[in-house]
Formats: structure tokens, C-alpha cells, sequence
């Protein structure tokens, strides 16, 4: 089989003699690979590379002993421009097929700095066989002593965490350990539970990471964009999308990552959030920068606006989990009718399917962008 393209969930595509698509995970475009058919529905069927017989023209090593093993990446094999140019087309085929938008042929799309080394956030899997990541396909822990994506004082954590027997011996069952790396190379390094772990690491003054130009502190379990090298950029367009006014709302505040400067661009900011830390976060994050006009609202997001918000805003930013809004939280958002509306989404398919909702309530879609946070993975950021 011959590799002709890469699709949005990471896999290559082939195409089988009665033309049915043809998923094969860990494969480049231009590979003539032999396979193995594991999997046939009636409109696609899935496969594993039993062979590589040519490989293609932007295969290239990968960095990591352990992947196509590990679940954490999927995209080591790909030279960065492939990774690239396979994410705008993505992007910008979800929002033409499933949006039903006209976009050019060339979206904007933001690479980041650093294609490896640029993880600042990651959550682990540590039991008495070591830490690491689930294996890919299974739940089952793939131990690890390194890992690239990481910036170098993570990296360091893990490989201190994996040759410290005396730490992973003592647990009794696997569980998530959070590490985080703060802005002046703090390391945050700790099990979720029990969160009084006597081999928890929190530096003095807990973790500080820099949005725009504010200090913004987080907890443990707090949200953080995990890619460091691209948070200014996406601090910018999204801001720099907002603009200025009278109210706005906010939903998915976090710890207060755009919330700070949206406070200062408006006089009446409602921001919500559902998580506790965060909100104690973004409580404190705003009491410290002195802004003292922001409404925060401790609740799930479509919760809160069935319940209303305390007027109409001229803006709306959201940053939704990764399934998006539902019909009615939708609704809910195009009964405020706000001017102006920036959604920060994790998976095109929902940004397209949502905009597309939008559309029908007489938005139109003004400007498109793309982030690579996430390099050696097919996940975008639009």
C-alpha cells in the first residue's frame, strides 16, 4: 500500500483496491508499506504496518527510544514542515467540509518555537514499574526515562522520578502525577492524590507562569496550555481579537490567563469558571494585579448562562473542553447576541461544527488562526 496523506486523528491514509479508506497509525506520506488489516467497517477499515518497504521522502528518526510503544506521541516519524502543513490542511478541511465555510487555501498557522523540549505541563502515570505514559491502544503504563517533548527541568524530574525506586516501590496502585515548570525553571512534581504525598515537590511560592505581562500563580490540578514557547502569541490573538468596550464575558477563565488583560480592556468582565482551584487562582491572580471590577462565577459554564448573566456583553471569549458546546449551551451563548465572539478550540472538528451553529443565529466567521502547541501529535489549536 502507498501512504497518500495524513488524516485528522494522526493516522496515514491508504486506499484499498475497492477504494475504501485505509487508517494505518505510525505511517508518512509517500511510504509503500506492507500491512495488516485489523479492523473493516463499511466505510473505512484500519490497519498495522507489518513492513515498511520504501520509506517515504519525509520519514524521519525518531527522537524518543520508546515511540510508537508510548501513547504520547504520534508524529516523531514526520519531519516538522510535514506536521505542519498536514495540521492547516486539518484545520481548514473541518471548517470547509463540517462548517460549510470558504476559506483560501492557506490558512494562518502559528509553529511553535521549539518542536521538541516545549512541554511545561504534563500529567504521568507512576506505579511500581516506573513512570511514564499509557501505552498507545491500551491503558496499560509505558515506563519511560526520558522524555523530548518536555522542557529540560521536567525531563530532569522524570528521569530523577524513574531512578528513584524508593518513591515508585512505595505506591500502591498507579496514579497521575502532575509535573509543571514555572517561568524562572521552578518544577512542580507531585501526585494528584494523595495531594500530602511525602515526595511531593513545590518550590517556595508555589508555580508563577507569565501572561502578557502579568504574574499569574496556579495551583495544583490547574489548567495550564501546556506549550510555554507559544503562550505569548496566543495571549496576543486573542486579545488582539477582543478589543476594547464596556462588558464582556468570559467562559473557562482558568486561573486567569487572558482574563487579566480583558480586564483591563473592559470596564464589566464576568468570567466563569468551574473548577475551584482555579477560581481560587484566578481570585487571587486578580486581587494581586488589583483589579477589583471583575464578576467571578464558580459554576459549569452552560449552567451559568441558563441562568443569565447580569447584562448583555459586546464580547464574548470562550476556551470550551474539547467536546465544545452543547445545542444549548450554544443557544444560550447566540441569545446574548453579542457583537463579537473569539472561541478557542482544541479540536477542529467542534470549532467547525460550532461556528457552523453560529452561523445559523446570523454570525459570520471573521478571521481564522492556528496553533501548533502540541508538535509530534496531530492535536490543533485554532
Amino acid at each position: 500500500m502507498e501512504i497518500l496523506s495524513l488524516a485528522a486523528g494522526g493516522d496515514g491514509v491508504a486506499r484499498l483496491p475497492d477504494g475504501l479508506a485505509l487508517f494505518v497509525p505510525l505511517s508518512a506520506p509517500g511510504d509503500r508499506v506492507r500491512v495488516r488489516i485489523v479492523e473493516r467497517q463499511r466505510r473505512f477499515a484500519r490497519a498495522e504496518i507489518s513492513e515498511i518497504l520504501e520509506a517515504g521522502p519525509k520519514r524521519c528518526p525518531a527522537r524518543c527510544p520508546v515511540f510508537g510503544r508510548c501513547g504520547g506521541c504520534t508524529w516523531q516519524h514526520l519531519e516538522y514542515s510535514v506536521q505542519l502543513r498536514a495540521k492547516q490542511e486539518i484545520l481548514r478541511e473541518a471548517l470547509v467540509r463540517i462548517g460549510g465555510w470558504k476559506l483560501p487555501d492557506e490558512l494562518v498557522f502559528t509553529p511553535s518555537p521549539d518542536p521538541y523540549g516545549y512541554r511545561i505541563r504534563a500529567r504521568l502515570l507512576a506505579g511500581r514499574a516506573g513512570i511514564g505514559y499509557r501505552q498507545r491502544a491500551s491503558h496499560s503504563l509505558c515506563a519511560i526515562e526520558s522524555c523530548p517533548i518536555l522542557v529540560p527541568s521536567l525531563d530532569a524530574e522524570v528521569a530523577r522520578l524513574g531512578a528513584s525506586r524508593e518513591i515508585l516501590t512505595e505506591l500502591e496502585s498507579e496514579l497521575e502525577w502532575e509535573l509543571v515548570a514555572g517561568r524562572e525553571g521552578q518544577v512542580r512534581s507531585r501526585p494528584l492524590e494523595p495531594l500530602d504525598s511525602p515526595h511531593a515537590s513545590e518550590p517556595p511560592g508555589g508555580i508563577a507562569l507569565t501572561a502578557g505581562g502579568d504574574s499569574l500563580q496556579v495551583s495544583v490540578g490547574t489548567f495550564v496550555q501546556a506549550n510555554g514557547s507559544l503562550h505569548a502569541a496566543l495571549h496576543a490573538a486573542v486579545l488582539g481579537s477582543a478589543g476594547h468596550g464596556r462588558r464582556a464575558l468570559e467562559l473557562h477563565a482558568g486561573a486567569g490567563f487572558f482574563t487579566l488583560a480583558l480586564a483591563r480592556r473592559f470596564a464589566q468582565l464576568d468570567a466563569v469558571e468551574a473548577s475551584p482551584g482555579a477560581v481560587a487562582d484566578l481570585r487571587a491572580n486578580l486581587s494581586a494585579a488589583g483589579l477589583s471590577h471583575v464578576r467571578v462565577i464558580e459554576g459549569d459554564a452552560e449552567k451559568v448562562l441558563q441562568l443569565g448573566v447580569r447584562s448583555a456583553p459586546e464580547l464574548i471569549v470562550l476556551d470550551p473542553p474539547r467536546a465544545g458546546l452543547s445545542p444549548g449551551g450554544l443557544q444560550s451563548l447566540a441569545d446574548l447576541s453579542a457583537p463579537r465572539v473569539v472561541y478557542l478550540s482544541c479540536d477542529p472538528a467542534t470549532l467547525a461544527r460550532d461556528s457552523a451553529r453560529f452561523r445559523e443565529h446570523g454570525y459570520a466567521l471573521e478571521s481564522v488562526q492556528g496553533f501548533d502547541l502540541f508538535p509530534q501529535t496531530s492535536h490543533v489549536e485554532a
